[in-house]
């Protein structure tokens, strides 16, 4: 992998201000050159909008983002036949083609083709379309920090409402009370409030703890002040698979930082808790009750718990029946029945929120790997988590070259590789589903953008 650009960028001298016009005006070439991210912009600020609104509005329950990602991907066609540019490297078309390969033979295979074309579409939207269109439009580090920028801006929105959900008792059911932070995606979509709160709280911390060269000085105030708000929300969703994978993703991103500066942060957010918790009483004897449960899951599971238990071993069952292409994609409500124990439950209960009392099926495994291992087989899985695996080395690769040479765009590295382990580590415990899914597309293709871009894509703004 050539990382010239990151070998010559400057660590010095600041970036050049932009050219004025005769008015004295910034040039506004610089903003016209962005234009094609606002479709990405909007994929990711659009989950925010409430899908009763939307029905309200236009009388159908459109997928707003997900129209959003189709726009941002006919815009990048549409650039790259103007443009008349090689579209991918070898690299990146080569991660990117796999899963195709894989989807395809679990779509041909499966028990019902037909049933499975649905999943291929979604999946192909997902993890290749969407990452394609992310690679290709964004071209530097200042476009990186744009799309960056808007999930935390999407992140704030969605931590707001979940503490004010708190705070009034309107929020999703929780041991008896209707207090669990959900934001705007209501019970149906527990995860997706925490998942957006995780992806800001990431991208906020990335740029405070390797602000970009040049900027000013209060902005990485302002990015420590955002990081050490997200917590708020975050620890309000109640969501243990949220918490696990944002820890994970922020201690790589602090141990990436070097020593001095991990210990540095650490002892604030050490601070944060205690303040929050010991202080204020922030949710601290439910959240008391949430943090043991995380280390009695063998020993005591909770309902949720045993359900996704059942689950996992049904995608295991599927597995094993098929190994090699899977029963085929959107399977497996149809194969569950026949692979789980007989104490898997009929459903999760939501409530709250707006919402009155909803049985939920049990639809998917609540395990991404599993999901796939069950639904494509070995092919799926090899070339779908291959991928992922191939973006996670890549970006720490790259992020350790970078930060060696003190490369301006530093902080854009340590964003990649810290989404990229929240992903990974958070599909142990969910999957895709949901509105806040597109943002899954987006987050892998800033990973790719960061560890398969070429060169002169990928300098520092």
């Amino acid at each position: 992998m050539t990382l010239t650009a990151f070998e010559t960028t400057p660590t010095t001298l600041p970036r050049p201000a932009p050219a004025a016009s005769a008015a004295g005006q910034p040039d506004r070439d610089a903003l016209r050159g962005r234009w094609p991210l606002l479709p990405l912009v909007a994929a990711v600020l659009l989950p925010a909008v409430p899908a009763d609104a939307v029905a309200a509005w236009t009388g159908y329950a459109l997928p707003l983002a997900d129209l959003a990602s189709g726009v941002a991907v006919l815009v990048c066609v549409g650039v790259l036949l103007l443009g008349r540019r090689r579209p991918l490297t070898p690299a990146a078309a080569l991660v990117l083609a796999l899963p195709v390969v894989g989807l395809a033979v679990a779509t041909v295979t499966a028990t019902d083709p037909v049933a499975a074309l649905p999943g291929f579409a979604r999946y192909l939207q997902i993890f290749v379309l969407v990452p394609a269109a992310v690679l290709l439009l964004v071209r530097d580090a200042a476009d990186f920090r744009v799309v960056t920028g808007a999930l935390v801006l999407s992140a704030l929105v969605q931590g707001v409402t979940g503490v004010h959900q708190y705070a009034t008792g309107t929020g999703a059911s929780y041991m008896g009370e209707d207090i669990r932070a959900v934001g705007t995606f209501g019970p149906e979509d527990v995860m997706g409030m925490a998942t957006v709160v995780g992806y800001g709280l990431l991208a906020a911390g990335a740029y405070a703890f390797r602000p970009a060269a040049g900027r000013p000085g209060w902005r990485v105030p302002c990015a420590l002040g955002v990081t050490a708000a997200l917590v708020v929300p975050l620890t309000l969703s109640f969501s243990r698979g949220a918490w696990i994978a944002t820890a994970a993703g922020g201690a790589v991103m602090i141990a990436a930082t070097g020593a001095r500066q991990a210990l540095r942060t650490l002892a604030v957010l050490a601070a944060c808790a205690v303040v929050l918790v010991g202080g204020f009483g922030v949710g601290s004897q439910m959240l008391s009750q949430r943090l043991t449960s995380i280390t009695q899951v063998t020993s005591t599971p909770d309902r949720s718990v045993t359900d996704r238990y059942s689950m996992w071993a049904a995608a295991a069952g599927m597995w094993r029946e098929r190994p090699v292409t899977g029963v085929g994609l959107k399977a497996f409500p149809a194969h569950r029945d026949g692979h789980a124990s007989i104490g898997l439950s009929a459903g999760s209960d939501t409530a709250g929120a707006g919402q009155e009392f909803v049985r939920q099926p049990l639809l998917s495994p609540h395990n991404m790997y599993l999901l796939v291992l069950g639904e494509q087989g070995l092919v799926g899985f090899v070339a779908l988590v291959g991928g992922w695996a191939a973006l996670l080395v890549g970006g720490v690769y790259r992020l350790a070259r970078a930060r060696s040479r003190r490369a301006a765009a530093v902080d854009c590295g340590l964003a990649a590789v810290g989404l990229t382990v929240w992903q990974c580590v958070d599909f142990l415990y969910a999957d895709i589903g949901g509105p806040s899914t597109v943002l899954t597309g987006v987050v892998l293709g800033l990973a790719a953008w960061w560890a398969l871009a070429a060169p002169e894509k990928a300098a520092a703004a």
